[in-house]
């Protein structure tokens, strides 16, 4: 009994190589950015321009913030594994989660739900009473509310405004940003205190209206933060630090034996 196993993405033969039914070499080289054929492979069409100016947006928005702990990861293991630069990236991205990255996914998700049964939300009056609605029925589950807070950017994250710039200006501003737009303006009275929508928060919200699920917005944020981690691989290799981290931390390391059994 024969089998087949389907896809639409890629294939090749002896003088072809096809993606998406293009060929690659003629129909795409030279002619699709890699932001444009990312978009367009996951999500099985071509992106309009204005489509394609906020998606890039947001890769380059979450590219790269510093010596993250998914820098410090990549440069360790690079250090222990010079060999390995695809550990290094790699270990690098398995901290994508909760606290760096995972916000995106979380952020998209919290306003999906926000929208899921609020009906016809026509001016910034509606957005503001869907978004009071929902933030105490979060509180209620929650302690933090996913997008606003950021520990370094306090007084306002430089990504967000820009953000909401592009999406109004190339007319791709949706539901969701709007959403959280409407959360940005009525927080202080739910919460009690001011916190700034954050850049991770904000990519969420423009990848759900770029139309991407929670799950692959994440996805995008590791697909951008890749570039980052191989740039800090790159200058530990030019200029290491990675001894100096694990000097500094064994150099400070208190042994502390622990107490008898039983």
């Amino acid at each position: 009994m024969s089998s087949s196993y389907r896809t639409g993405l890629g294939t090749s033969d002896l003088h072809h190589i096809r993606l998406m039914g293009q060929d690659l070499a003629g129909d795409m080289m030279g002619k699709v950015s890699f932001g444009e054929l990312a978009f367009w492979m996951v999500a099985g069409r071509r992106p309009s321009d204005g489509e394609s100016a906020l998606f890039n947006a947001v890769l380059v928005a979450l590219t790269d913030h510093g010596l993250t702990p998914m820098a410090i990861a990549s440069r360790m293991t690079l250090t222990s594994a010079p060999e390995s630069i695809q550990g290094a990236v790699a270990s690098g991205l398995l901290g994508g989660g909760s606290r760096f990255l995972g916000v995106t996914e979380d952020v998209a998700r919290f306003l999906a739900e926000g929208l899921a049964g609020a009906g016809n939300l026509r001016d910034e009056s509606d957005y503001d009473a869907r978004a009071t609605q929902l933030l105490r029925e979060y509180r209620e589950r929650r302690p933090t509310i996913p997008g606003l807070g950021h520990p370094v950017h306090k007084e306002g994250d430089p990504r967000t405004p820009v953000i909401y710039e592009i999406a109004t200006r190339e007319g791709v501003l949706g539901p969701h940003l709007s959403l959280l737009a409407a959360v940005e303006r009525v927080h202080p009275e739910v919460l009690g205190r001011t916190l700034p929508v954050n850049g991770a928060g904000v990519c969420g919200a423009a990848l759900a209206d770029l139309g991407f699920s929670p799950q692959l917005a994440r996805g995008f944020a590791l697909l951008a933060r890749t570039a980052g981690l191989l740039a800090h691989v790159a200058e530990e290799m030019r200029d290491p630090i990675g001894l100096q981290l694990y000097r500094a931390v064994d150099e400070r390391t208190e042994y502390v034996p622990a107490p008898p059994a039983g």
